[in-house]
Formats: C-alpha cells, structure tokens, sequence
C-alpha cells in the first residue's frame, strides 16, 4: 500500500513528517511517497540521520502557505506539496493522502482535484474525540460553516459508516447536536434534519446536547462545521485545562506526590485517551479516495498515526461502504418523495 504525504504540510515539516513517515514505513509496512522539494527532503532526512527506506520523492516546487486563500491552491499554488499530492493521488499513484497543511486548502483541494463521491453535496473533516466508555466522531468538525439539511443527513450516513467499519461498532448511534433533545428545537435546518434522519438508513437517537457528548450519549455527532469546530476547539481547551489541573494537583506536596505514584499507570492512560497524537488525523469524508488532515502541530508520532489510519481506512473499503450507504440513503429519499398524481 501507497501513502502519498505531504511533506512540507504542518508547523513542523519536514523533519517530523520525515521521521513519522519512516516509523510507519517500519511499523506498518506501508510505502510512502513523498510530495515537496526533493533535494530540501534530502537534506533534511541526511542532516538528521532519518532512513528513506521505502520512500519515494514526488517533486513539488511550491508550498502552500496557512494564511493564503484556499483557491490559490489551484492557480497560485498548483505546484505546491499540497496540489502534487492530490493530483497523485486521482491519478491512482497512491492509495490515500495525508497533509498537515491549511485546513481550507485541503478541503477546497479534496473536493476539485479528487472530487467527491457521487451525489456528495460536501465532504466534511470527521474528528475522533473521546467520551466516557469510547469515542464519537464528530461530524462535520469545520469544513462547512453553514449546511443544509441534506448535508448534515449525509454526515450522518457517512460518519455511521466510518463509526462501523473503523472502530467497530455495529450499530452506531447517531445524534443530531442542538439546544435541546426536543425534535422541535434549534433553527428549521435542525428540525428539518431531525425529520429527515429518522427516514435515513442510520441508528437516529435524535437530538443530543453538547453537555452530552463527553457523556458518550452518542456515537456520531452531526453538526455544521461552525457549530462542530466550537465544539472542537472548547474539547482541546477543556483537556489542557483539565491535564494541567490535575498534574498541579498532584505535585503539591509530599503527600500527594506520593499518590500520584500510586496511580501512574491510570494517568497515564487518561493522558492518553485526550490525546489528538494518539489519532494522528481527521479523514475527509465525502471525497472519492481517502484524504487525511492531521493536525498542523503534528509531531512525528501523529504522522505516524495518521498514516496507520490511512492504511486502515483503505483496507476497510471505506469509501465504498459509503457509497453504499448513500445509495440506500437516496433509495430511501425516492421512496418518500410524494408521488406525482
């Protein structure tokens, strides 16, 4: 399997994408290609002793930086890491992509250079996050700032999919975020989304408020992507807030460092339960191949990370599963559509 990178994409590329990518070439088996400049990529890896065993180059003249218009990725910027990649990876040379560069660019990328699957209004970033007894994935987590009601039943129906055949949960459940758990709450868009995911082909539990997310009220969170980045970003500001909390606890005294020892194991664990590393990347749902956004402080065991979800999205048929899934969804749209008389 091939994981087209790239290489310049992130706060820290290209070294720890170049270490990240080589642990995962060791760990995973997997072959990379790597989309920048070559002899800068060279450099780097012979500067900092990093193995180029199973990697490949893809020359990429440009990069695309954070702050530019997402759009100049396909003018401006068409020769950059970022526009490299995913024209390799609609020309089939690679099996999925993965960037840490500009969110926008991507999704703007995603959508134009490798398209979207078939009746696809919009894809949208899905993110893992932790809650109590598992994780949800929160859908759309900030590509979409404003969404219609066929958009978010479509998050709905792929973010099910992801749920099921990633993280294996049968029957996922899937929740519709809002002000309250009444189906006539929220603006029409909501109540419209509500009525409409109880005829799709998902496990609809109806709404869910935000305080009940990290309960584990739900498996699959659908939100526009204004509301579900809010989400987000209040979620990592929460779980530095708390870790930093917790740790000054700990360390005050004697007496308390002392009980710190005694449950080690049990912090650590919940370091790294919150911990975005541990995922490496948000997939882009809705493209027609596999595109990863991994978070742009990524280190080189998100990189890592990133690219074993890649490699387990593709083994899973994931982009096919939710071709099905849509096509039921559409099926069962026509099914209820009032008849002409």
């Amino acid at each position: 399997m091939k994981i087209i990178i790239d290489a310049f994409g992130g706060d820290n590329a290209p070294l720890e994408v170049l270490k990240g990518s080589a642990m995962a070439v060791e760990e995973y088996g997997v072959e990379v290609i790597l989309a920048g400049d070559q002899e800068k990529i060279k450099q780097c890896a012979g500067e900092n002793g990093v193995s180029m065993k199973n990697m490949e180059i893809l020359h990429a003249s440009q990069v695309i930086p954070v702050e530019a218009d997402p759009t100049a990725l396909l003018k401006e910027y068409s020769e950059s890491s970022m526009a490299v990649g995913l024209k390799a990876l609609k020309e089939g040379k690679g099996d999925a992509f993965v960037s840490a560069g500009s969110t926008g660019a991507l999704v703007v990328g995603s959508s134009l250079i490798v398209k979207r699957m078939k009746g696809v209004r919009r894809a949208g970033i899905a993110t893992v996050i932790p809650s109590a007894g598992g994780n949800y994935l929160l859908m759309d987590a900030g590509a979409n700032a404003e969404c219609h009601a066929d958009m978010l039943v479509q998050f709905g129906v792929m973010g099910s999919v992801y749920m099921k055949q990633l993280m294996g949960i049968a029957n996922p459940r899937v929740g519709l975020v809002n002000i309250g758990t009444e189906e006539t709450k929220g603006l029409d868009v909501q109540r419209e989304t509500y009525h409409l995911l109880q005829k799709a082909p998902v496990n609809f539990i109806g709404n869910v408020e935000a305080r009940g997310l990290p309960l584990g009220e739900c498996d699959v969170a659908v939100a526009d992507g204004f509301t579900g980045n809010i989400i987000l970003k209040l979620t990592e500001g929460l779980a530095k807030f708390l870790t930093g909390e917790l740790k000054e606890m700990l360390f005050q005294s004697t007496k308390t460092k002392l009980g710190a020892l005694l449950i080690k194991d049990s912090l650590a664990g919940f370091k790294k339960k919150l911990d975005y590393k541990e995922h490496g990347g948000a997939p882009l749902l809705g493209t027609a191949k596999p595109v990863f956004k991994a978070h742009g402080s990524s280190d080189a065991r998100a990189f890592k990370n990133a690219i074993r979800q890649a490699k387990t999205y593709v083994e899973n048929n994931v982009v096919s599963e939710m071709e099905t899934a849509l096509a039921q969804l559409k099926t069962k749209e026509a099914e209820a559509a009032p008849k002409a008389e």
